[in-house]
């Protein structure tokens, strides 16, 4: 609804934030508490085995949920282990909450790893399935030397409740090879060392569980190191062979074996991490004025004939602003006007009235029997519905009248509606969440199971962040408990620790500052921030406008402007979405703020579709969703990287997700798009790209062609690319990297 917005182009809160007025505070009936038990973050003592999670308790029932829960205690403090194993990541508070991912996802482990003296040490990340046996398991990688810091992907193939742990290691092998290559070249001990790879080679040609080739590559290079009748030299080399190391990297040697704790690591539904949103009004698909002057609401069926267009454009969900009835007291006219005519339909965010409140459907939109035809047609046609979940009420909902202990009263006996002085918003009571925890609780997830049962699959939340955290942790847990593909999205513009924290307990989305982030290096500092170590837990959703935003930019930027911005959405985030009326390139603003003239809130907005044709937005963002399907690599979130441009008005990133075995056990080629735009929407802009080939995963100054996903022409380009972009010709280039 945007009724609550932290601005954060100028870092402080913005002019539409949610406050109740002053309340008399209730005092609580009852205190509760719950025990979080962490895992611990040292390493255990020396182990091959698994280190073991302690349980944690389960989640607060309704009845318990009056007050949050006491933070979790300090885990008692581990002995250092042999090999210490410090620092791991993915980790969220210490193992408060869990690290989150989806099927499919490449999650980045990271751990420092290092030990006494100087004999090499390596780590490797082993990923734990929900039934607690070893899943998979991928060797680590010194990503810093000198700063051991050590780095391994792994990809969970099935949604659940799954772990991790790294296992630090003494690397025999390791050791003898780099002592070995440099005692042997100076003549140094050249025998004993030899001798001493042979026993060692014992230990490795021991190890079971070898593939036959390996084992083999194994045995011959033994061989040949003890056969004393070759040089020195060519004994050395056949154990310091490329193809041993490759085989030894598959099953190691490994000493001293010191596993962490285990890390929790929620897994959901590809669509939990990449998709792509379509936000509608239904009540205005298909609304007519009549000829008296009045209006006819759009219904579900009519809204229906709107979704294979929607489908045709790519999109996998068609989310809905609220559908229940709309209440009468202090109703808001057009452009939140304090007076609303007759027949102004009123905001669907000012829930309620004789006909129903949050579990019930405005009868000019239809019935439950036209909702579920609506949801069954986007599903024929591929695509999910999601529903706005609004907690908040009119003056003339049910609640207010049977429950309005739910409510703040004043000290003159009225119920206070939301405010941010000097605004007032009549038309809305906010919940207070304080004086009867229980019976809130337990009717908000009677009425999200209502609408589950109607076949929404997700919910975007309006303001979350004007409701009480421990609130939300405990509805998501039990949403999550019977239903765990159902989506919520966090609709919380609003500072950066509530924005955090309600991802950490386990929204699954969160809308973002990108849309007023629009300069070159804001644009890739945030980019930077939300695909690093963030992406553990918080997933970010790229929406150009909202129906409350209409940022300057595209106020200002034209067609151009449009097409700019939704470039960096689609392909700056696994996650986007757009608001019904993009396509018609809608950028006229109500003066005085950044939200469009004419807002649909507060009345009908049928369109003439046909005209989206003239723009050619439709038209880009179908081809921009058909890349994204073509390419894993843009359904990721933490395999971005940024380019250095020449010019501050063209930002250059990458996506680059490497070969890999999919979840069905194929081997999957390489992806990697390279996205150059000109953030100037009525200027030529030339540069120079200065690309990180290593990020590519490139080698060196290696060339490569350059096919262009928008226009479809291919370049040769390397490490230094020069680009040129008219903006009313193509605002960007979206280059597939091509190698022979």
């Amino acid at each position: 609804m945007g009724l609550g917005v932290f601005h954060p182009a100028v870092g402080r809160p913005g002019s539409r934030g949610l406050h109740a007025t002053p309340a008399l505070r209730v005092p609580h009936l009852a205190r509760a508490r719950y025990l979080v038990l962490v895992p611990e973050n040292s390493a255990t003592p020396v182990t091959s085995a698994s280190a073991s999670l302690p349980a944690t308790s389960s989640p607060l029932s309704a009845a318990a949920a009056t007050v949050p829960p006491l933070a979790p205690p300090v885990a008692p403090a581990a002995p250092i282990g042999r090999i210490p194993v410090l620092e791991v990541s993915p980790v969220v508070e210490g193992g408060r909450w869990p690290a989150k991912a989806v099927v499919g996802e490449v999650v980045p482990v990271e751990a420092t790893v290092f030990r006494e003296g100087h004999d090499a040490v390596a780590a490797t990340a082993v990923l734990v399935a929900p039934d607690g046996t070893d899943h998979s398991w991928a060797r680590m990688v010194d990503v810093a030397p000198g700063l051991d810091r050590f780095r391994a992907t792994l990809s969970p193939d099935a949604p659940g409740e799954w772990s991790f742990r790294v296992e630090a290691w003494s690397d025999p092998y390791g050791t003898w090879a780099h002592d070995a290559a440099i005692k042997v070249a100076a003549g140094i001990d050249v025998e004993l060392m030899l001798a001493e790879g042979v026993a060692l080679f014992e230990r490795i040609c021991a190890v079971a569980g070898r593939e036959a080739r390996d084992a083999k590559t194994l045995h011959d290079g033994a061989a040949a190191l003890a056969d004393p009748s070759r040089p020195s030299p060519a004994r050395l080399a056949a154990a310091l062979s490329p193809e041993v190391r490759d085989a030894l990297g598959r099953a190691p040697l490994r000493d001293h074996v010191t596993p962490s704790g285990t890390y929790r690591l929620r897994v959901d539904r590809p669509l939990a991490l990449a998709g792509a949103w379509y936000e509608m009004f239904p009540r205005s698909e298909g609304a007519r004025r009549l000829k008296d002057g009045t209006w006819k609401s759009g219904t579900f069926t009519t809204a229906a004939r709107r979704l294979p267009a929607i489908a045709a454009m790519g999109f996998d969900m068609v989310y809905l602003t609220p559908v229940h009835p709309i209440g009468t007291t202090h109703r808001k006219g057009r452009n939140n006007s304090l007076t609303a005519l007759p027949g102004d339909p009123g905001s669907p965010y000012a829930i309620g009235s004789k006909d129903g409140g949050h579990d019930a459907i405005h009868p000019e939109l239809g019935s439950e029997r036209t909702f579920k035809a609506f949801v069954k047609e986007a599903r024929r046609l591929g695509m999910e519905v999601a529903l706005d979940l609004a907690l908040q009420c009119s003056p003339d909902h049910p609640w207010v009248t049977e429950h309005p202990e739910w409510f703040t009263t004043r000290v003159d006996g009225s119920i206070a509606y939301a405010e941010n002085p000097p605004k007032k918003y009549q038309d809305i009571y906010p919940l207070n969440f304080d004086n009867d925890p229980e019976g809130i609780y337990a009717e908000v997830l009677r009425v999200v199971r209502v609408w589950i049962a109607r076949g929404v699959t997700a919910f975007r939340v309006d303001n979350p962040h004007t409701k009480p955290l421990p609130f939300w942790e405990w509805l998501l847990a039990e949403v999550r408990a019977t239903n765990p593909e159902v989506i919520f999205l966090s609709e919380a513009f609003t500072k950066p620790a509530m924005m955090h924290t309600l991802a950490r307990i386990g929204f699954h989305q969160s809308y973002t500052y990108f849309t007023w982030r629009n300069e070159k290096t804001e644009l890739a500092e945030y980019l930077t921030e939300v695909s690093g170590p963030a992406g553990s837990y918080m997933r970010p959703s790229f929406w150009p406008t909202t129906h409350d935003i209409l940022p300057p930019y595209l106020q200002h930027g034209g067609v151009a402007g449009f097409a700019v911005r939704a470039v960096l959405a689609a392909l700056g985030s696994p996650t986007w979405g757009v608001y019904s009326g993009y396509e018609l390139v809608e950028n006229v603003p109500r003066p005085g703020v950044e939200e469009q003239i004419d807002n649909e809130k507060y009345e009908y907005k049928p369109r003439d579709w046909a005209l989206a044709e003239e723009f050619g937005i439709s038209t880009l963002l179908t081809t921009l969703n058909e890349v994204r399907r073509e390419h894993p690599a843009l359904r990721q979130l933490r395999n971005l990287t940024v380019h250095p441009t020449s010019n501050d008005r063209v930002l250059a990133f990458s996506r680059h997700l490497p070969e890999r075995v999919s979840p069905g056990g194929l081997v999957e080629p390489a992806d990697t798009v390279v996205v150059v735009v000109n953030l100037d929407p009525w200027g030529t802009q030339e540069s120079m790209v200065h690309l990180d080939l290593a990020a590519l995963g490139l080698a060196p100054e290696q060339q490569f062609v350059a096919h262009d996903l928008l226009s479809g022409a291919s370049y040769g380009w390397g490490e230094d690319v020069y680009v040129r972009l008219v903006p009313q010709e193509q605002v960007a280039h979206v280059i597939h990297v091509r190698t022979p």
